[in-house]
């Protein structure tokens, strides 16, 4: 009869055991789940942002991008400036890139400092597709995948922290990165709207920050993409 009792007592404690680190887990993750859920419905709202990248994916190629995206005014504005590490290359490169998309056409500014007009736009770097992506919550290749950190990250809480004057929290994301390993990526998520405004990415060494969402961006665009108003005419 003892050792009945004492079996029941063991079986109990551990039944309490494993109920208590289920929900702690259970709970743990689904305030990570939520807070990204606000941030997938917030970016759904987004339709201007300015968004900045610094990084050595290659090894040996450092990356510096900008984006400014207005999807109202259908305006997408892209820097690059690639250059290769002392030693890596010879002889060493050092690529700038300075393009519009406005309206379905693509300039591109030339060496001399002028624009020329491409024949063909490429449509993937069009406001069109960027404010399609954001509007069905799918990832942009620009502002931080969160529907893929959402479905297979793994969240976890940090700390407060400011970026560009803006409070925000940041959140430690573990996903299956490029070739089967693991990647840990950062992000930092507004305390009040939900919208990020930095993020980390470990095995590309790379800083990404995120501003401008929803403000009328200045754009200093190419003369030709300017259309001018046409003129009233009077007939008699």
């Amino acid at each position: 009869m003892r050792e009945h009792g004492w079996a029941w007592m063991v079986g109990r404690l551990l039944a309490i055991l494993i109920l208590g680190l289920w929900g702690a887990s259970f709970f743990g993750k689904g305030s990570g789940e939520k807070e990204f859920q606000k941030t997938l419905d917030a970016l759904k709202q987004v339709h201007s942002f300015r968004a900045s990248y610094s990084g050595m994916p290659s090894g040996y190629l450092h990356n510096d991008l900008l984006w400014e995206v207005d999807c109202e005014r259908e305006i997408v504005h892209q820097q690059r400036h690639i250059r290769s590490t002392p030693a890596s290359t010879d002889p060493p490169i050092d690529m700038k890139e300075d393009e519009f998309y406005v309206a379905g056409k693509q300039y591109e500014r030339m060496s001399d400092g002028a624009w020329s007009q491409m024949r063909v736009a490429w449509q993937g770097g069009s406001a069109k597709w960027y404010c399609v992506n954001l509007g069905q919550g799918a990832d942009s290749d620009v502002l931080p995948p969160i529907a893929t950190m959402l479905q297979r990250g793994i969240l976890q809480k940090g700390d407060k922290k400011t970026v560009n004057g803006v409070r925000c929290r940041e959140w430690l994301v573990t996903i299956k990165g490029p070739l089967a390993n693991l990647e840990h990526d950062t992000v930092c998520i507004g305390l009040e709207d939900h919208l990020p405004y930095e993020m980390t990415v470990d095995w590309q060494g790379s800083h990404s920050s995120f501003s401008d969402y929803n403000t009328t961006i200045q754009f200093d665009l190419p003369e030709a993409a300017v259309q001018p108003a046409a003129a009233p005419t009077n007939s008699n």
